[in-house]
């Protein structure tokens, strides 16, 4: 009984197979709009999660960190809150930074740039050297940004003119991307002694407060004692979770992803259509088969079965080639926009490729769906009499 059910299920993937076979041009324009689907669903997918994983690896480094802001109506943290700081746990440091915007000017060139005053053992967990050396304790040099450098064409030991005073260029950072708290590409570091003699006429104070926590599960608990701690009478300090702005920038781009997607799943709309075509127009031309096919005993399941699996055939060829080519689209996209292929083989974009594959072979059997349900439902002695 298993040998017969094995022959007859032999029997109707090689007649699926051969039905595809018939109408090779036909079955190739049908793939064509599966593989195309499958591409534009794939690349779209690639192209939300790579924007995701650039801006998420920028900023995956400040996951642990809780930013400090005065207050609205405050201007400055001042130096005894920065010492109760010190007195929370589980902190592993705290940088206090003097910040001001300020015009930069080098020969015949200028641009604006954000001035940090900070100590130099400060300056080592926030930023990497390039070339050069970091700052000296009470000297009148600066640390400059990547993009600040290359904008004026600043070398180790050229004289950076910023609010009127010069200051020599001792060191020059790597491109380290947007940050939460500074903008290292485009700033000028400087001591707090060179800072305050830059800017004499701002009242005594910090900025902003970067607060770096030992352990990334108890940034919460630290941030709600710091707002404890500060803000216990009134609201003097902003507190400002990075963490909880990546979880939101993932969501954001997880929808950008999501929306890209559904652009390119219109393509695989068309291609269902084009089977459905296909398939109702193969179920015209073989209505005397079915009926042949059914007087000699197929069941209406077994002729539902050859048809989808036609449908299923077309979809699993079609899909993979697309899933192939989709890397060829994830590349080209990634190129163009990011400038980066390597999030192409990040995990999460080659579940975006099986994804689209598996979006193509369910498009498949669904276009196949109601040709097979119209041909295995067929009465024997009608489709005997189709001409």
């Amino acid at each position: 009984m298993d040998l017969v059910k094995r022959i007859s299920s032999n029997m109707y993937v090689e007649l699926a197979k051969r039905n595809l076979k018939r109408h090779a041009f036909r079955t190739i324009l049908a793939a064509i709009g599966i593989i195309i689907g499958v591409i534009a669903i794939s690349s779209m997918g690639i192209l939300g999660n790579s924007l995701k994983l650039s801006v998420s690896g920028s900023l995956g480094d400040v996951g642990n960190e809780i930013v400090l802001y005065p207050a609205y109506g405050e201007t400055v943290i001042t130096e005894k809150q920065v010492d109760d700081l010190s007195k929370v746990g589980d902190i592993e440091y705290i940088i206090p930074l003097l910040s001001s915007a300020a015009r930069a000017e080098y020969k015949d060139e200028e641009t604006f740039t954000n001035v940090y005053g900070i100590e130099r053992d400060d300056l080592y967990p926030l930023v990497e050297l390039e070339d050069g050396h970091f700052l000296r304790s009470g000297s009148k040099d600066c640390v400059v940004g990547a993009s600040l450098a290359d904008d004026l064409d600043l070398e180790l030991g050229s004289r950076l003119t910023v609010q009127d005073s010069q200051l020599r260029v001792v060191g020059i950072l790597k491109e380290s991307g947007f940050g939460f708290a500074i903008d290292p590409d485009r700033a000028t570091f400087i001591t707090p002694e060179a800072y305050e003699k830059l800017f004499d006429d701002e009242e005594d104070g910090y900025n902003t407060v970067i607060v770096k926590v030992k352990d990334l599960d108890d940034v919460e608990t630290v941030a709600e004692s710091i707002e404890e701690r500060l803000n216990k009478k009134e609201e003097t300090v902003t507190v400002l979770v990075t963490g909880t702005i990546l979880e939101s920038i993932d969501e954001i781009f997880n929808s950008i992803s999501l929306f890209l997607m559904g652009i390119g799943s219109i393509s695989l709309l068309v291609a269902g259509v084009s089977i459905l075509n296909v398939m109702l127009m193969s179920t015209m031309e073989r209505t005397k088969e079915i009926g042949i096919m059914k007087a000699v005993g197929a069941s209406r399941n077994e002729i539902l079965k050859m048809f989808m699996l036609e449908a299923l055939f077309l979809g699993i060829a079609a899909s993979l080639i697309g899933g192939v080519l989709s890397f060829g689209g994830g590349f080209l996209v990634n190129i163009l926009i990011l400038d980066d292929a390597s999030y192409l083989f990040a995990p999460s974009s080659i579940l975006y490729i099986v994804a689209g594959v598996m979006f193509g072979i369910i498009t498949s059997l669904a276009g196949g769906m109601y040709p097979a349900w119209k041909a295995s439902n067929m009465r024997p002695l009608d489709a005997l009499r189709y001409e």
